[in-house]
């Protein structure tokens, strides 16, 4: 577990270290020379303990192998000059994964590209806990994308389903990616603040069939609208007709009607009339 320690000023130990200038020189001139050597010594062993941490930086402190704890405050300091130091940065970074090919719910390829909001919160799992822990984020953000993937659909051409999707589902999918990359790298004392898609697309080799089927569903729905449409405008018809007893229909002049009103109002293009210039029966 991370433990946070607070060493020496730095400053204090700077006077130190200055008073023991004249105090070595002072030794070898008055002959005392084993003095002047435990002085002089104990000058050049103080100068490595000396460090200092900006803001949103961390030392992370190591003697002879065993952990001795974090420096997290910003300033000037001292600790022991055996001990190792290891600085590593606390700011918020992040990093945005090139779109990696994977396999959607129903298996098909997709390419999802990411970008992932990250800052070191224990530095003692990132240091003993990981290799690398830039490399393991990138890694296991990899593996996240691809189990999430795996959850959701690119797309969902049945309406009826109602299911959420990679493409249309995004707070949900960002949500799911970023639990996902959290709990992978909360091993490595990682903290995710945030996770989301930033690309999105078939692959390659299905796109262009894909794109076919998304114009075909879209076609077929705008039909559908439209033929409802119809249907209710040639019922209103019928009955504005009826009620106002303008005309009297048989049951097959009011079939040929209504298939001349239908072929009319749902044609993609200009009706062109045929004008009947004698009675209704020719």
């Amino acid at each position: 577990m991370e433990k946070i320690v607070k060493p020496f000023s730095g400053y204090f130990m700077v006077l130190v270290a200055i008073a023991l200038i004249p105090a070595t020189a002072f030794s070898f001139i008055n002959e005392i020379h084993i003095l002047g050597l435990v002085l002089g010594l104990g000058f050049i062993l103080i100068l490595p303990g000396f460090f200092t941490l900006q803001p949103n930086k961390a030392m992370v402190l190591i003697l002879f192998g065993a952990y001795k704890g974090t420096v997290k405050a910003n300033g000037f300091f001292w600790v022991n000059p055996f001990m190792t130091k290891n600085k590593i940065s606390l700011r918020v970074r992040n990093f945005e994964n090139k779109p990696l090919k994977v396999n959607d719910k129903i298996g098909n390829p997709v390419m999802v590209g990411t970008i992932v909001v990250w800052q070191v919160e224990d530095t003692f799992k990132a240091t003993f806990e990981v290799e690398d822990y830039e490399n393991f984020i990138h890694l296991q953000s990899d593996a996240a994308v691809r189990k999430m993937a795996g959850k959701y659909p690119y797309d969902d051409f049945e309406a009826e389903n109602a299911e959420v999707t990679l493409r249309s589902g995004v707070e949900d999918v960002n949500h799911s990616l970023e639990a996902e990359i959290s709990e992978r790298l909360h091993h490595a004392g990682i903290k995710v603040i945030e996770a989301r898609i930033s690309h999105l697309a078939y692959s390659q080799e299905i796109a262009s069939a894909m794109l076919q089927r998304q114009q075909a569903t879209a076609i077929v729905a705008a039909r559908r609208k439209i033929v409802d449409g119809a249907v209710g405008m040639v019922e209103m018809a019928l009955e504005d007709l009826k009620t106002k007893e303008i005309i009297e229909f048989d049951d097959e002049k009011k079939a040929a009607m209504v298939s001349n009103l239908m072929v009319v109002l749902c044609s993609d293009r200009a009706a062109t009339p045929v004008l009947n210039v004698g009675t209704l029966n020719q």
